[in-house]
């Protein structure tokens, strides 16, 4: 005898109470495997589409405002050597004041920075890329215990 002909066997002797609990467990089990498969999965992903879709609409936003810097960039005429020079200086001493050192060889910039707050850093690095299109090299910056910044950068120029 098959598995088959031996379930059939023990299913028609099974009394009528029987197999209706059978048949409500079977729907139970069929009931929670469609939740756990595909109703669960889709409510979820349902539920946090919004908050999803405004996370992309953000970062496109971004992107998108970091294609028109590049475009802005590219858009500048070609700059030479010593503009760059003069620019960076000059954007040292307008951003950083005292709390930065700048010593140029060739084509390379190091900045030797000595207690300089954080805002004025991230404002003087932006300046440097845009107008003298100063490029970080190499970092070797931390934050001292007054949560100031301290260290070397290396920029590279535009070649002469």
């Amino acid at each position: 005898m098959s598995r088959t002909a031996l379930l059939r066997a023990r299913w028609v002797g099974l009394a009528a109470r029987e197999k209706a609990l059978a048949g409500g467990a079977a729907a139970l089990v069929a009931a929670v495997l469609v939740w756990l498969i595909a109703l669960g999965p889709a409510l979820a992903t349902l539920r946090t589409a919004e908050e999803q879709h405004r996370a992309l609409d953000a970062q496109l936003q971004r992107t998108r405002s970091l294609q028109v810097q590049a475009q802005a960039l590219q858009a500048q005429p070609k700059q030479g050597h010593e503009e760059a020079v003069r620019l960076l200086e000059l954007s040292v001493r307008q951003r950083l004041g005292t709390s930065a050192r700048l010593v140029i060889a060739g084509e390379r910039a190091t900045i030797t920075l000595s207690g300089t707050p954080p805002d004025a850093l991230a404002q003087w690095l932006t300046q440097a890329r845009t107008s003298a299109r100063a490029l970080p090299g190499e970092a070797r910056i931390y934050r001292n215990s007054g949560g100031l910044w301290e260290g070397t950068l290396v920029l590279t120029l535009p070649p002469r």
